[in-house]
């Protein structure tokens, strides 16, 4: 039987993470949420219908759609912004590729993941958005856990280490020159246990696709990956049905599967306590080399 205090969900996070969201309603003109329809930004959601109850969620929902999503998560997208009356901006990778901004990648690992930040940095300048939240948190990947809270961009969208300003005692710093913005983490001192256990505490709707379910996938480099018209595969490749469930939710093309059975919360909180890797270990995008994630943040990533 699992100890009843590891379900129980820190009051402490929730408190931070509200804190977090109306210092950058105060701190800045026009924030937006970053919204990939995955667990950490429905988590987001729903920390800014707290943090700006009985009112409306005062920021639009900016997602920057590849074009490769699953469409488990699309739907849901669509589904909480029609139910919650949110503002939900879309900007499309494919619209930076019929532009010339950006390159579609050829062969086997091909993907639109990384194409995804031209594309963000130029929604931010045409929206004149000072600030950007998203669901990334410091458990996720070392790179992030380098980030502060107010995380500061030059005006060309890019990071820094050296702009990092400290944050002693909470006192966060929203103060920017022209030109720059600001990436803001409310939930970045979360872990993935913590996010469950609050969607589990909430009673939060999240896509199906990080239940157990059937699907059809292949196997490659030890993984398991959802077959999709996206997906470049070689005729050794044989696609075949298993059960799986999706614990990061990204491109199609970069993101693996787990085999699992888990199909209740319980199941995958239970699950995730005995995990031996992170969630970001399904995460191809960030294996093409050590320092793959920095080097896509100091580019301008999320």
């Amino acid at each position: 039987m699992t100890n009843k205090i590891q379900w129980e969900f820190p009051q402490a996070l929730e408190d931070e993470a509200i804190y977090i969201l109306r210092e950058t309603a105060a701190q800045f003109e026009k924030p937006a949420i970053l919204f990939s329809g995955g667990k950490d930004s429905i988590t987001l959601v729903r920390l800014a219908q707290k943090a700006f109850y009985p009112g409306k969620v005062p920021f639009p929902l900016l997602h920057i759609d590849t074009g490769h999503n699953f469409p488990e998560t699309i739907e849901f997208r669509d589904w909480l912004v029609e139910k919650l009356g949110l503002e939900l901006i879309v900007r499309n990778v494919q619209d930076s590729i019929n532009q010339g901004k950006v390159q579609e990648e050829t062969g086997k690992y091909a993907s639109r993941n990384a194409l995804q930040t031209v594309t963000l940095l130029d929604s931010i300048e045409e929206l004149k958005y000072d600030a950007c939240m998203g669901g990334a948190r410091r458990d996720e990947e070392k790179a992030r856990a380098k980030e502060r809270i107010f995380s500061v961009r030059d005006e060309f969208g890019q990071w820094n280490a050296k702009m990092q300003r400290p944050e002693l005692f909470d006192m966060l710093n929203g103060k920017i020159h022209l030109g720059e913005n600001v990436r803001v983490f409310p939930i970045s001192n979360w872990t993935e246990l913590d996010v469950w256990n609050y969607i589990r505490r909430e009673n939060l709707r999240i896509p199906s696709i990080y239940f157990s379910h059937e699907r059809e996938i292949i196997e490659r480099d030890g993984m398991y990956w959802p077959t999709s018209p996206f997906l470049n595969t070689s005729e050794d490749e044989k696609p075949f049905l298993h059960k799986v469930r999706f614990r990061t939710v990204g491109d199609m093309t970069c993101t693996a599967a787990v085999a699992s059975e888990a199909d209740k919360l319980e199941d995958i909180i239970a699950e995730i306590m005995e995990a031996k890797i992170s969630e970001r270990g399904a995460r191809i995008d960030d294996k093409r080399s050590e320092a793959a994630m920095e080097k896509r943040k100091q580019a301008g990533y999320f």
